[in-house]
């Protein structure tokens, strides 16, 4: 059987210079505090953790005092730094450099907006993360949409500044864009609304949607291995799935069934940007074996 891995596959930026910086302060001591899971890969998350990583809520960071504390690649709400210089907490932040880019744009269109009277829209995963820490550059005002219907949120009769999470779908994104604007004319058809639209999906992303098409049509079978929690992986999973129907989806080599083999002869293994390549090389070998 020919099994090859997707080159373009594995951690982006923003997460291998959360996992460098987590090894880099682990190699100092025997334990660092992560505030949330350091990547949204249950299995790199293990390892990290058989290391001296502890994942920690936000509950309990609002009690802890006088410790060394990471922040993720998702980046954070400013309630956090407030707590940790209250508390006198360390703060190890290794939020990637493009979310924290686009909450410093956000936070300038907030500011900007409010003598406007404008509305600063998100569109994103409600309860994700990164659009908790997007939010909170608003003092919460922003509207935080997902689907077609959350639109009935928006007051079309104000100016608009539309933002996205950095690991949305570019099509997705560029449909909610062409229906916000079709909704402004109709609903308000004698005054032009000043709508604003802000690129801020992570290119990186954006460039994977074609290269995953690109790789599950060159195989008969196509193994995708992501963390259930990663919003990237399930985006990236299903444009796969969309090209190619045996496209399945693995946490680890244990999920793995050999009737998804049986009378094929290549497969292709990738992956989210929250997927590590050496998790990937381990399906890689058992789908060999098999």
């Amino acid at each position: 059987m020919n099994v090859t891995i997707d080159k373009n596959s594995g951690f982006c930026f923003g997460v291998v210079r959360a996992i460098n910086t987590a090894e880099s302060e682990l190699d100092k001591s025997e334990k660092l505090f992560c505030l949330g899971d350091i990547v949204h890969n249950g299995v790199e998350v293990s390892r990290l953790e058989g290391r001296g990583l502890k994942i920690i809520t936000h509950n309990e960071f609002r009690k802890m005092h006088d410790c060394k504390v990471m922040i993720r690649a998702h980046g954070e709400h400013p309630n956090t730094y407030s707590i940790a210089k209250k508390n006198n907490i360390e703060l190890i932040d290794a939020s990637c450099p493009v979310v924290l880019k686009l909450q410093q744009r956000i936070k300038r269109g907030y500011d900007e907006d409010r003598k406007t009277k404008g509305q600063i829209v998100i569109f994103g995963k409600l309860g994700h993360a990164e659009v908790i820490g997007l939010a909170g550059q608003t003092n919460e005002e922003a509207i935080i949409i997902t689907k077609e219907s959350d639109l009935d949120k928006i007051d079309y009769s104000r100016p608009i500044r539309l933002y996205s999470q950095t690991t949305m779908g570019t099509e997705y994104y560029n449909n909610i864009i062409s229906i916000i604007k079709e909704r402004a004319v109709v609903l308000n058809p004698d005054n032009k609304v000043d709508i604003i639209i802000h690129n801020t999906i992570c290119r990186r992303v954006a460039n994977r949607v074609q290269q995953i098409e690109e790789f599950a049509f060159m195989f008969e079978v196509i193994i995708f291995v992501s963390g259930k929690k990663s919003s990237n992986g399930m985006f990236l999973y299903g444009v796969s799935k969309s090209v190619n129907k045996n496209t399945y989806l693995v946490s680890d080599f244990t999920d793995l069934q050999k009737s998804w083999f049986d009378g094929f002869n290549t497969v292709g293994v990738c992956g989210a940007t929250s997927t590590p390549m050496w998790l990937m090389k381990k399906v890689a070998k058992e789908i060999e074996k098999i």
